[in-house]
């Protein structure tokens, strides 16, 4: 006897492969009979009763695990055996890159077929589902934890975004809040700028610079012009912006709004949120891209102009990069 749950099978033919494939889910509750009888109705197991017996003579009837697995029609009783013993469980593993937007997420699950595109989306924007996550911002975007997921067969798009979002919290939850709190920055204020720090930096090591560069620049009420705000829900950030983006109306657009963009802009991983914190006392206000990954930064706009001419307007570059 498998301890309480569910248990259902999904059929899935490969493309081209001639080999049937059921991924099963085995849960906690059901027994090994149970489970025979499926794999005899799907075809995997020409006889429960057989299979059972074998089971029990290897002593694996007591030793299965609960899980989802996969099994083709070719595999011997004994394969199918071993994997439950194992627990060599079905894995599709999903991985959510460091400042990644939920639009680039949402496109990544639609190519892998996992989920649609504007399903995960609206999954992102569930007021329902925001309000149970303590979540009072439009969406979820900035609280979907950057890492590795499996998304097992059956789940929701609302129950991964819900994963995702505790992932983040669990982050948090341990001093981040705190002291974004204590050095003035709510939860989603240090989101969104740790969002465009992670947008904006190539190299770990100059986060904490880029950070320091916004938070000088937002106490003394200057504008962010960070350019990857200016294409925030247009399409993603490859470095470059035009005359025409930075000109866009758009509540995100830091060239044309003072302060923060209202929410974040990606989803940030720790080591960006800790360079929000944890910056350095410099007195930069500028920087702009060398070219090479790097950022020259300066304290005022006559060094800041001298950069952008040497490093970008002489390569014929749209946009230097970086506030000016």
């Amino acid at each position: 006897m498998i301890p309480p749950g569910r248990f259902c099978v999904f059929l899935l033919v490969p493309a081209g492969s001639g080999a049937r494939l059921e991924i099963v889910e085995l849960g906690r509750g059901r027994t090994l009979r149970a489970l025979a009888s499926e794999l005899e109705s799907r075809g995997i197991v020409t006889s429960a009763r057989l299979f059972t017996l074998y089971a029990r003579l290897k002593g694996g009837d007591a030793r299965v695990k609960a899980g989802t697995y996969q099994f083709s029609d070719g595999m011997r009783p004994g394969e199918i055996l071993d994997k439950m013993v194992s627990g060599e469980i079905y894995q599709r593993l999903f991985a959510l890159p460091e400042g990644y937007s939920s639009y680039q997420v949402a496109e990544m699950l639609e190519k892998r077929g996992i989920f649609g595109k504007q399903q995960f989306l609206d999954a992102c924007r569930d007021r329902k589902l925001l309000s149970e996550l303590g979540i009072s911002a439009q969406s979820a975007e900035g609280y979907l934890f950057p890492g590795s997921y499996n998304i097992l067969p059956g789940k929701t798009e609302q129950e991964v975004v819900r994963e995702m979002v505790l992932r983040q919290k669990q982050l948090l939850d341990t001093g981040l809040s705190r002291r974004g709190s204590a050095s003035g920055l709510s939860t989603h204020e240090l989101l969104t700028l740790a969002s465009m720090v992670e947008k904006e930096a190539v190299l770990p090591a100059e986060k904490p610079l880029i950070a320091a560069v916004f938070r000088n620049r937002l106490r003394l009420g200057m504008r962010l012009q960070s350019d990857p705000t200016a294409l925030y829900g247009v399409r993603a950030f490859a470095g470059k912006v035009s005359r025409e983006d930075i000109l866009r109306p758009s509540p995100y657009n830091t060239y044309l709004i003072p302060g923060l963009p209202p929410g974040p802009i990606g989803n940030p991983g720790k080591e960006s949120i800790e360079a929000v914190l944890n910056h350095p006392a410099v007195p930069y206000l500028f920087f702009v891209a060398r070219g090479d990954g790097s950022h020259q930064f300066s304290s005022d706009l006559p060094s800041h102009n001298g950069a952008v001419r040497k490093y970008l307007r002489s390569a014929g570059a749209a946009s230097p990069g970086g506030p000016r």
